[in-house]
C-alpha cells in the first residue's frame, strides 16, 4: 500500500517495539531533562523524535529498506529533531543528508556521518537527481507551498526515486487557521486535499505505486484542541 492512514493507537505501540527489537530507536531519553538542561544552558540537547510518530517512521524504515541498497543517497527535508535519520543510519544506510531551515540542524546525531544542511528544503543547490529517496515525516503540513515543493522534489530525484512522507490527516477539512506551528500555518490535510496533492504530482512526474486507502473511522491524535490522524504516502519518479 502507497497512502495509508494510522488506524489503531495500538499500531503507534508496537511499531515503538519493532523500533527497539532491532535496535534502531532513536528517541532522546528524556525530553524534559533535555529541556531544562537547554533552558538553564547546561548542554544543548535536540530532543530527537517523538513517540506518537512511531508507526510512520517505522512505514518509511520499512520500505526504504525493501526498496533502496544501504549506499543509496537519501535526503530527509524537515531533518531538526527528526528520528528517521537516526533510525536509516543504524540500519547502517551510509549516504544521508539532512536539511532544515533550523541552524542547530548541523548539531543533530551522528553529525561526522551525516551531512547536515541548514537550508530551505523547496529552493536547495543539490545537483538534478542526487537522490534516490527523500523522506519527510510530519513535514508537509507545516507552511510548505506545495508547487514549490513538489517542483524540487521531482528535480532533485533520479528516475525510478521515491518521496517518502507522512502528514496529519482526517477526511473531512478540519479549520486550523489561526493555528501556528514552528513559526508556520498548520495544515490537517482532508481527503479532498491529499487526492489534489496526488493529482498536482503527476504533473511533476510522481505518481502512488500503490493502492491509495484514505479511509478511517476514528481520530487517533488529539492534539492543540484537534482530533485528527496520520497519513503515510510513497510518491515515484518515473523513469
Amino acid at each position: 500500500m502507497t497512502v495509508k492512514v494510522l488506524q489503531q493507537k495500538s499500531e503507534i505501540k508496537d511499531a515503538r517495539h519493532e523500533l527497539r527489537r532491532r535496535g534502531v530507536s532513536y528517541l532522546t531519553a528524556n525530553r524534559l531533562i533535555s529541556l531544562i538542561y537547554n533552558r538553564l544552558g547546561l548542554k544543548r540537547i535536540i530532543p530527537v523524535g517523538h513517540i506518537s510518530k512511531s508507526w510512520d517512521v517505522l512505514a518509511t524504515a520499512d520500505f526504504v529498506q525493501a526498496h533502496l541498497p544501504v549506499t543509496a543517497p537519501i535526503l530527509d527535508i524537515g531533518a531538526f529533531a527528526s528520528e528517521i535519520i537516526c533510525v536509516l543510519h543504524r540500519l547502517k544506510y551510509t549516504n544521508l543528508t539532512g536539511i532544515d531551515l533550523n541552524p542547530n540542524v548541523v548539531r543533530m546525531p551522528y553529525a561526522g556521518k551525516i551531512r547536515y544542511k541548514a537550508a530551505d528544503f523547496m529552493h536547495t543547490h543539490f545537483a538534478d537527481g542526487a537522490f534516490a529517496a527523500i523522506t519527510a515525516i510530519s513535514v508537509i503540513e507545516h507552511g510548505i507551498q506545495r508547487s514549490a515543493l513538489l517542483k524540487e522534489i521531482t528535480r532533485l530525484l533520479r528516475p525510478g526515486g521515491y518521496f517518502i512522507a507522512s502528514f496529519d490527516y482526517w477526511p473531512d477539512k478540519i479549520n486550523t487557521s489561526g493555528s501556528n506551528m514552528f513559526g508556520m500555518d498548520w495544515c490537517i490535510f482532508s481527503r479532498e486535499e491529499v487526492l489534489a496533492l496526488l493529482d498536482e504530482a503527476k504533473g511533476y512526474g510522481l505518481s502512488p505505486c500503490g493502492p491509495v486507502k484514505l479511509e478511517v473511522t476514528e481520530p487517533m491524535i488529539e492534539f492543540a484542541g484537534k482530533s485528527y490522524t496520520f497519513a503515510w504516502l510513497v510518491l515515484q519518479k518515473h523513469a
